[in-house]
């Protein structure tokens, strides 16, 4: 069975969206067969792999309210161990259509549970809120991945997340888990980032992760062209911080992939 990892944080503009594309891609292209889940109704997440939405017959809106099997949902992306369930504009109405389903906080763990032992990871990008959608990925998941942004006000609002995912672990996942939290927008040039960094390891301590992701143009400028950073740019700064990071969380499962050649090499 693979590993399933929610990327959330209701904040919105910390890099979760960013994250959840460069994480999902980098795990590809070191090899390991990956799958995307844009559950997030925006879906800057299929675009910014370059699916555009009327090429979409069926998307996480379609399997989690219209019942159609996950599978004949998933697309295909430019990298060959990468795939993607997408999302559509239709999924903004998905939590309302859902209130009143049974067991309506286990829709996508039901949905996707014929997927998980096709992949070694399973990414879901979430939305920026705590609603329905996000319940469901963390009902699903076996771990979050929290990016916390270098700028002011970095930590406001987690406290709220962390209640989030303590109330799911209590009621719905026992086994959900924080995968690791991650800085993103880093800016060495300024003190103001090594303050926030500073802060948020003085209170997660080792949950947060050695990778960190820098500010970087290219990495910025990827998605407008519908590619990741591995794609767009291989030797840039956000496209090596991310390759890091994706073998920073394989080292960190090495348990689940003690046979992977490529993890005997990073």
């Amino acid at each position: 069975m693979g590993k399933i990892i929610s990327i959330a944080n209701q904040k919105g503009g910390v890099g979760k969206t960013t994250s959840a594309i460069n994480l999902a891609a980098s795990l590809a292209a070191v090899e390991h067969s990956t799958l995307l889940i844009d559950i997030d109704p925006q879906s800057n997440t299929t675009s910014g792999l370059g699916i555009e939405a009327k090429t979409i017959t069926n998307s996480i809106y379609e399997v989690m309210v219209g019942g159609i099997e996950a599978a004949d949902a998933v697309c295909e992306t430019e990298l060959p161990f990468l795939e993607i369930l997408p999302s559509h504009i239709n999924l903004v109405g998905a939590e309302i259509e859902m209130i009143d389903r049974d067991e309506r906080e286990r829709i996508l763990e039901k949905a996707i549970g014929d997927l998980k032992d096709q992949y070694d990871f399973i990414v879901i990008d979430c939305p920026p809120s705590l609603g329905l959608l996000t319940i469901n990925a963390l009902t699903a998941s076996h771990s979050v991945l929290i990016p916390v942004q270098c700028e002011y006000f970095a930590l406001e609002g987690l406290g709220q997340l962390l209640n989030t995912i303590k109330i799911v672990r209590q009621h719905l996942n026992t086994e959900l888990e924080i995968e690791g939290v991650l800085l993103t927008m880093y800016d060495g040039r300024t003190r103001l980032s090594d303050q926030v960094a500073d802060e948020v390891r003085k209170y997660f301590e080792d949950r947060v992760f050695e990778s960190i992701i820098n500010r970087n143009v290219r990495l910025a400028e990827a998605p407008s062209f519908g590619k990741p950073a591995v794609l767009y740019d291989s030797t840039s700064v956000g496209a090596e911080n991310y390759l890091a990071l994706a073998r920073e969380i394989i080292h960190r499962n090495k348990d689940l992939f003690e046979n992977s050649p490529v993890l005997a090499e990073s």
